[in-house]
């Protein structure tokens, strides 16, 4: 898989478990942008992923996993960044649901610069269920998929 696959499968993804330092991690919805070449994520202030970065914690991982035909294990580095234009091209209803409009004082902006990415590219549900059932037919193992690493 190239970088620009990573990105293009990342599109697809809703929910991701994002962790930053010592703050445990928790679900976060990504807007991942290729050009930036990060993922950004909108969260409150007062949250322990901004407080492990206020800390000085930048160390962070992200945990993608039954998204579309990609599981991944992403380290890399996050920041708190105060841009209105990128708050505003990444604003959408989900964002709008946890807040009280995009003035609210209390929205934080993470973005997370990847490293390094593990990769699971998995077989859609259809082809995972062809799999075991040829793998029972024919006694091979199914054929889940590949396995590879991204750098950025």
């Amino acid at each position: 898989m190239s970088k620009t696959e990573f990105w293009k499968e990342m599109d697809d993804v809703r929910a991701a478990m994002l962790g930053i330092g010592s703050a445990r991690h928790v679900p976060m919805s990504p807007y991942p942008v290729e050009d930036d070449q990060a993922i950004w994520f909108i969260t409150a202030q007062g949250t322990d992923l901004v407080k492990a970065l206020e800390k000085g914690e930048t160390e962070s991982s992200l945990i993608v996993t039954g998204n579309g035909d990609m599981h991944a294990r992403v380290e890399g580095a996050s920041s708190l960044v105060q841009d209105r234009a990128k708050l505003e091209e990444l604003w959408n209803p989900v964002a709008s649901s946890w807040f009280d409009g995009i003035d609210d004082p209390d929205i934080r902006l993470i973005k997370f610069d990847p490293d390094f990415a593990e990769v699971w590219a998995t077989k859609n549900a259809l082809g995972f269920a062809i799999q075991i059932a040829k793998s029972k037919l024919t006694d091979e193992k199914p054929d889940m998929g590949d396995h590879f690493e991204v750098r950025f």
